[in-house]
């Protein structure tokens, strides 16, 4: 019996306008100091018998205090969807970073899937260290404690079949426990790579992103999406604004994009693989 195709969507949030190259690689050159954007997501996955959420974003208390462009509550944005936050079943937190999980308790009925080494990263000794707790907000975490306390929080261990054939697979290197998400499509099987691969960019050419735990599993990571997904705009990166001019839109939603759709003519004027 074949995997049910899912719709998958890219829901933009914020967005941090005036970054340059440089702050997103690890080796920067002297090319890296035009500006690069980098956007914040939150994504779908649904079918006519499911909604499955990854993700939840930040809040606007948090992007005033990380200077980020709030754009839009996530949940408002999955609204737009007519999905209720309250209605959410199973929600996967890629990994603890600010980004990622600063919303949790909207969802007061998901199960939240995450992997062991992430909750144990986020909550032990390397927090001691201010250069990795600095991706995490305490107020996040202990959401997540609390969670947990309720019964919510569900813990793999590598890789899981979530449902349906949509597959979780620990990779690592940005986080110790970062989790990325296959999916089945009807254009074929997508990855949503979350910070496995914050822009094409960083897969393509092979140039880490700087904030890494694990430099070596950062770069096994992408050899592991490519070898997940059906094919280079299957992948579907973290944080690049490319997403919405690579996919057609939602009508009338400028900041969501079909990501189950083949991507639209222009997408061909990027650097093939």
């Amino acid at each position: 019996m074949n995997p049910t195709p899912f719709e998958v969507y890219a829901l933009r949030y914020a967005t941090h306008e005036g970054r340059r190259g440089r702050e997103n690689f690890i080796f920067p050159d002297f090319h890296d100091d035009e500006q690069m954007p980098l956007d914040f997501f939150v994504w779908v996955i649904r079918s006519e018998q499911r909604t499955i959420v990854v993700d939840t974003g930040f809040d606007s208390d948090t992007a005033r205090k990380r200077q980020r462009t709030f754009l839009h509550d996530p949940v408002e944005l999955l609204a737009r969807l007519g999905i209720a936050a309250a209605a959410v079943t199973d929600l996967v937190v890629t990994h603890m970073h600010y980004d990622h999980c600063g919303n949790l308790l909207a969802f007061p009925n998901a199960r939240i899937h995450i992997q062991d080494e992430e909750m144990a990263y986020c909550t032990g000794r390397c927090m001691g260290h201010a250069t990795l707790r600095q991706p995490f907000e305490a107020k996040d975490v202990m959401n997540a404690i609390r969670c947990l306390f309720e019964g919510r929080l569900v813990f793999h261990k590598g890789s899981a079949t979530l449902a349906d054939g949509i597959g979780l697979h620990h990779v690592g290197g940005h986080t110790k426990g970062l989790q990325v998400v296959s999916v089945p499509t009807a254009r074929g099987r997508i990855v949503l790579a979350s910070d496995a691969a914050h822009y094409w960019t960083n897969l393509r050419e092979r140039r880490p992103f700087p904030i890494v735990v694990d430099l070596e599993g950062m770069l096994e990571a992408y050899g592991t999406i490519e070898t997940l997904a059906d094919g280079p705009y299957h992948i579907i990166p973290g944080h690049d604004p490319r997403v919405l001019s690579v996919f057609p839109h939602l009508p009338n939603q400028p900041d969501i994009a079909i990501l189950h759709a083949e991507p639209i003519g222009h997408a061909a004027a990027f650097t093939p693989l």
